[in-house]
């Protein structure tokens, strides 16, 4: 008999539902298991851990500082559940981590347009648990602007400890490379406006068009090849991968999948998602949403960025004229 869902419920004796606390959706047992497991041998407090299937039309409050959620497979249900978790994340300002399959990331994807979460495709349990780290270490969640400064530090200290246990995990099931990437913050200047600048006066440029798409995809295709004769890792690149990628599919008037993004990186699924993430944050990326279909969304640069690739397309096209 489904059980309607409330996160007010009494906590456990395994652990204190409090400021650092998760609530849990999963349908996978194993998964439920792992992550209770592991967030309590850290000292992180449990506050909900509920079936996705089993989840009733009302959520209630959400407590705790992050949801977690695994969604590995998709149906009507699951994504009307989704969609309002999506919301009361959004609503509560709390941190979401989600993980998926690659086969149901579109749709995961284009239902989460909101709450800006971590997504992981396919993760370790190591993965999961560093992904639960980072979330708890978000200064930009506005439940955590409301906590006191003692709880602050104390979710700075459970978040490191919730590191060191994924980096311990991941030591024995295979890796932490797709994780422990720090993307820098990216910033980019696309003069869109402004030239050289004259006796105080801003000289306006003409905005270069963007290059031939031919070209783009010759040099998309020249990277790649590298991978047949050296180690594929040595040059990953992701962030102009991608600027690449979808620098071709605004030329071509083609609109790009997360999931075909995602290939596009030439990383993992989930290191590329966290690229995806940070630049979109840095106003690089946006999210386009398909407005006949509203379970697929599209990424595409921002204005900004498509004039700072033209601009660098047509410097390296006058580089390579002059030197002709």
């Amino acid at each position: 008999m489904m059980e309607r869902l409330t996160l007010e419920y009494a906590p456990t004796a395994r652990a204190a539902v409090g400021p650092a606390s998760v609530s849990i959706f999963a349908d996978r047992a194993h998964v439920r298991a792992e992550l209770v497991e592991d967030l309590l041998a850290v000292g992180c407090g449990i506050a909900g851990e509920v079936a996705l299937r089993d989840l009733a039309t009302d959520l209630g409050p959400l407590q705790g500082a992050v949801v977690v959620l695994d969604c590995p497979a998709l149906n009507a249900a699951r994504l009307a559940a989704l969609s309002r978790i999506d919301d009361a994340v959004f609503q509560a300002g709390i941190a979401l981590v989600v993980s998926t399959s690659i086969g149901a990331l579109e749709e995961v994807f284009a239902c989460l347009d909101r709450s800006e979460p971590i997504l992981l495709v396919e993760p370790s349990r190591g993965e999961r648990l560093a992904a639960i780290g980072r979330a708890l270490a978000r200064p930009s969640s506005a439940r955590v602007r409301d906590f006191s400064q003692e709880d602050r530090i104390a979710m700075l200290r459970l978040a490191e400890q919730v590191e060191r246990l994924a980096q311990q995990t991941s030591g024995e099931s295979g890796g932490l490379d797709t994780l422990t990437v720090r993307s820098p913050a990216i910033s980019f200047n696309a003069e869109s406006e402004a030239g050289n600048n004259e006796g105080d006066r801003l000289v306006r440029r003409t905005r270069p068009s963007l290059p031939d798409p031919r070209l783009v995809r010759r040099m998309i295709r020249q990277r790649q090849a590298r991978g047949r004769f050296f180690d594929g890792a040595l040059f990953a690149d992701p962030a102009w991968d991608i600027l690449l990628d979808l620098t071709a599919a605004r030329a071509e008037y083609k609109r790009v999948s997360v999931t075909s993004l995602c290939i596009a990186s030439g990383v993992p699924p989930t290191t590329a998602l966290r690229w995806i993430g940070q630049m979109t944050e840095d106003g690089l990326l946006q999210r386009v949403a398909d407005t006949i279909d509203r379970r697929r969304a599209y990424i595409a640069l921002s204005d900004g960025a498509a004039d700072a690739m033209a601009r660098y397309f047509a410097e390296i096209g006058e580089v390579a004229d002059s030197s002709s």
